[in-house]
């Protein structure tokens, strides 16, 4: 049983408790996250800490922060639901295939517009209401092209672990080349003697805008997952 000291970080998830009651504190819980993810798309997840956002508020708005959001992991858990909100785009044209590639297209661009995110998705997601309503389209569209039970289970999983997978092993590129402070094109030409890989074959794959870099290998292997999910042979 959870100490009365624990009160607000019990069951482990801001989603799974209260949201504190009205204040008169200057700030609401959304202006908090706002800026918390701007500092986090600015400074990357590693130089974020409670005290550097209360700088970031301002000395009026420390209070407000802490009646708001309990502690760092809380803000995290807020911040990564906040952006997969972008994800929840229409997704009603085609066939099921067609709507879930719309969906996963969707929830890649964002992981990768913010990619502290997709860093965090093993610890500080799962819970919160736009990762949820994210979850039950893909379920609600592959449940009506034909799966069923432990198959429909299954098939939501493959989708999401290929989409979160690929955001994460491209949050994991990023965040080294960030670590450096050097460019891709320096990174890549520093490290590939280092790695064994030529300069302008790591360059390629690190780069959003080229034929073999992270977009194009995400959309051809999610073309391969949502081929190979065949509702007649599962169900």
């Amino acid at each position: 049983m959870a100490r009365e000291a624990d009160e607000k970080t019990v069951l482990g998830s801001v989603w799974l408790r209260t949201e504190p009651g009205g204040t008169r504190a200057p700030l609401s819980r959304e202006d908090i996250v706002r800026t918390a993810i701007d500092m986090l798309d600015r400074d990357g997840l590693e130089k974020l800490s409670m005290r550097r956002m209360a700088a970031e508020l301002g000395t009026a708005a420390t209070s407000a922060l802490y009646w708001r959001v309990a502690n760092k992991n809380d803000l995290l858990e807020l911040a990564v639901d906040a952006v997969l909100a972008g994800a929840l785009v229409p997704a009603e044209e085609g066939d099921w295939r067609d709507q879930l590639t719309v969906l996963a297209r969707a929830a890649y661009a964002v992981l990768a517009e913010h990619p502290w995110a997709a860093q965090l998705m093993a610890s500080h997601a799962g819970l919160g209401p736009n990762y949820q309503a994210y979850a039950e389209r893909v379920l609600t569209i592959l449940s009506s092209a034909g799966f069923k039970g432990v198959y429909l289970d299954a098939a939501v999983s493959a989708v999401f672990h290929y989409v979160i997978g690929a955001a994460v092993t491209d949050a994991a590129w990023s965040a080294t080349v960030r670590r450096s402070g050097l460019s891709e094109h320096e990174w890549a030409s520093a490290a590939g003697d280092q790695l064994g890989v030529g300069p302008a074959t790591l360059t390629a794959y690190l780069s959003r805008e080229d034929l073999s870099g992270p977009e194009a290998r995400f959309q051809t292997g999610l073309r391969a997952i949502l081929i190979g999910l065949r509702p007649r042979q599962l169900s």
